[in-house]
């Protein structure tokens, strides 16, 4: 009986070492193995055993890309400014072996570098080039601490400069340049506003101006017009009376002849309707030679009878 239950717990135990060499890697990670204390492989994804006792997961390794906000560290500028800048570092583990073995600790190591790299490349620069070049800081410090971080397994992806923090007076100071410059850009905008309404009035006024000489002109040319219809319409008007007159007369003159009258009594009804026509406002009246004869007799007789 007792050696029995020694079975069943050699056989407890057993499964249960079994068990524990069982290991499965997930998605994204790599361990690395160690038998006897040395290094032995690097398993990636997926299900592995190892030797019981001898065999040992020494790291695990996460192989996603990882983000480092680092704190706030004081440089000096070209021109001894004293600033503050915090760096944001996207870096990831391209080899579990060298990670492991290469530095003790590495996101320590990663910030030590960060600040001492960022002081090498702000102490080659000015204050104002500084705040204007952030794309070329940038750049400058992923090359430097991907060519340092290389020996540990370690390839930096991106590194972001994500606060620079000036002195308290050089804020002050640039607060004021910057209220200067949007009170210059308002003064412009407003200038430039008020010009364009005094452009638009006197665009305006010039519109009117014409409009209103285009309307003279027109009312002028229509009363010219209305004037010239008025004096064609008269001048109608008397030629058709003259006309009528004149018709008139030559009815008259038709029906004497036709009644039998000689020659003088034709040549008398001429000088009468002449002498009606002479009290009219004419100052000028062309009269026939043989009715000027006529008239001539008529005052000859006139003084023999006086």
């Amino acid at each position: 009986m007792g050696g029995l239950i020694v079975l069943v717990v050699v056989l407890v135990l057993a499964v249960i070492v079994l068990l524990s060499c069982i290991k499965i890697v997930p998605q994204a990670h790599a361990y690395v193995v160690e038998r006897l204390g040395a290094y032995q492989q690097t398993w990636s994804v997926g299900l592995h055993i190892k030797v019981p006792f001898i065999d040992s997961v020494a790291k695990r390794v996460v192989l996603k890309e990882q983000v480092v906000d680092f704190a706030p560290q004081p440089v000096i500028t070209k021109d001894n400014v004293t600033m503050r800048i915090d760096t944001v570092v996207f870096f990831q583990i391209t080899d579990p072996k060298l990670f492991a073995y290469g530095v003790e600790n590495p996101i320590m190591a990663i910030e030590n570098l960060t600040a001492t790299t960022l002081r090498n490349i702000i102490g080659e620069m000015e204050l104002d080039q500084t705040l204007t070049s952030r794309e070329v800081i940038n750049t400058k410090m992923r090359a430097s601490l991907d060519i340092a971080t290389d020996p540990w397994g370690i390839k930096v992806n991106r590194v972001e400069l994500k606060n620079i923090i000036p002195p308290a007076a050089i804020q002050d100071a640039m607060e004021k340049q910057m209220k200067a410059e949007r009170e210059r850009r308002e003064a412009i905008l407003r200038a430039e506003g008020e010009k364009k309404s005094t452009i638009l009035v006197a665009e305006g006024q010039k519109e009117s101006a014409i409009l209103e000489a285009e309307a003279e002109k027109q009312s002028a040319i229509l009363r010219a017009e209305a004037q010239k219809e008025k004096m064609i319409r008269e001048a109608e008007g008397e030629a058709e009376a003259i006309l009528k007159v004149q018709k008139a007369t030559a009815d008259g003159i038709r029906m004497i002849r036709e009644a039998g009258a000689d020659e003088a009594v034709l040549k008398i009804k001429s000088l009468e309707a002449f002498e009606k026509a002479a009290d009219g406002q004419a100052t000028k009246i062309i009269i026939p030679s043989e009715i000027q004869g006529l008239a001539g007799l008529a005052a000859s007789a006139k003084e023999v009878f006086k």
